[in-house]
This record gives structure tokens, C-alpha cells and sequence, in this order.
């Protein structure tokens, strides 16, 4: 009988120990468990900067418009620019939300070199101001104003106003860069649209309606 009351008692002792470890255990993982629960509750702060419109006057003296019309089929063509008078971009970061220019028609300046003696520069530009094309008399000025734009797609959508008519055109490869204060992109519009031909049908069927336009405004 007391060997087998000496054998428990032997037990216990020998569990003790045990016990004290599991119950060591249990606390660390409790404790970890508390401390990364902590982690995850912490709240991170996430500081979300607003972008704002903001509304820039143009430029006009280094901003510039290109033009190019040319025969059908590319056997000859024509290129030069007109100066931009005024203008104003409203941006949302690089996007344009609004904005309007306007060119001085009255400043056209061929630079191609398909000229001669015979038919130089002075001419064709004294040709293109006429009631044939653009009536730069009557009306100085052509102009460009946003109605909406779509930036994903590098477009922005405008009334053109030329010699007095006004019609819905498109700039493509649109493209703003902020920082170098620059707003790009080109349009082509049909002459015809606008009554920029010449009087008589016959010769004006050799020439393309596509006049094409590069714009390039500084800000």
C-alpha cells in the first residue's frame, strides 16, 4: 500500500513540470495572438491629394498653329503657319476639362519650299486670303472652342469657326505635359464645310478638302 502511495506521489512530482510549460505556452500564444491582433486593428492613413481645376491663360507668342494643304494624291503641297492671338486652357491635372484659341488668319506664313519665281510665297498667301478661300478681309480670325474632351482617347471635341461658319471637329493626339507647359495635338477639317473653295469648281477639284492642322500652345 505505500509503495503504491509513494509511486503517485512520484507521478505528480514528475507532471508538475509539465503542467508549468504548458501553461508558459498557452501565455506566449496568447500574448502573440493579442499582438497581432493589435497590428491589424491599427488604422493606416491614407492621405489623398484632391487635383483641382485650374485655368491658364495661352501663350500667344510661342504658341503656333501649322497648316498643310496639298493636290490630290500628294503630287504637291503646301505648309506653313499662323500665329495664335489668344487663348485659354481650363486643367484637371494633365486633362482638359474646357478651353478656347484663336488664330490670326491674317498671318499666314508659308515655309515649304515649292515656290519659284513665277509663283513665289507672296502669291499663294495672297491667293488663300481671298474670297476664293479664306476671306481674310472679312473675317481675320479662325477659332477653336472646347466642348468636351475625352483623355483616355487623346480627343478633344470643339466648335471650329472658319470665315464665319461653325461646325463640330475633333483634335486628335492630344497630349498635355504641365511641367514643359505645352498642350498638343491635330485636326483635319473639309474646306468645303466652310466655304474655303474656289468660286469656280473646275480647278478646285484638283486640290484635297483636307486642310490638316498641327497645334502647339504654350502655357
Amino acid at each position: 500500500m505505500f509503495a503504491n502511495i509513494n509511486k503517485q506521489q512520484k507521478m505528480k512530482k514528475l507532471f508538475k513540470p509539465g503542467l508549468s510549460i504548458i501553461a508558459i505556452a498557452t501565455m506566449v500564444a496568447c500574448g502573440g495572438a493579442a499582438d497581432k491582433s493589435k497590428e491589424v486593428s491599427e488604422e493606416t492613413e491614407v492621405i489623398v491629394e484632391e487635383v483641382t481645376e485650374e485655368t491658364v491663360n495661352v501663350n500667344a507668342n510661342e504658341s503656333s498653329v501649322m497648316w498643310m494643304g496639298q493636290i490630290i494624291g500628294g503630287i504637291k503641297s503646301h505648309n506653313g503657319t499662323v500665329k495664335v492671338t489668344e487663348g485659354l486652357l481650363t486643367l484637371k491635372g494633365d486633362e482638359i476639362v474646357a478651353g478656347n484659341f484663336t488664330v490670326d488668319l491674317t498671318s499666314m506664313n508659308p515655309v515649304d519650299s515649292n515656290y519659284t519665281e513665277d509663283q513665289p510665297s507672296e502669291k499663294l498667301v495672297g491667293h488663300l486670303s481671298s474670297g476664293d478661300f479664306f476671306m481674310t478681309d472679312s473675317f481675320p480670325t479662325a477659332s477653336f472652342v472646347v466642348t468636351s474632351a475625352d483623355m483616355a482617347a487623346m480627343t478633344v471635341t470643339g466648335d471650329l469657326t472658319v470665315r464665319g461658319v461653325t461646325n463640330s471637329e475633333t483634335i486628335n493626339d492630344v497630349a498635355v505635359d504641365t511641367e514643359a507647359g505645352t498642350a498638343i495635338g491635330s485636326l483635319t477639317f473639309d474646306r468645303q464645310k466652310y466655304n474655303v473653295a474656289f468660286s469656280t469648281g473646275a480647278k478646285d477639284f484638283v486640290l484635297s478638302d483636307d486642310i490638316e492642322l498641327t497645334i502647339n500652345l504654350k502655357m
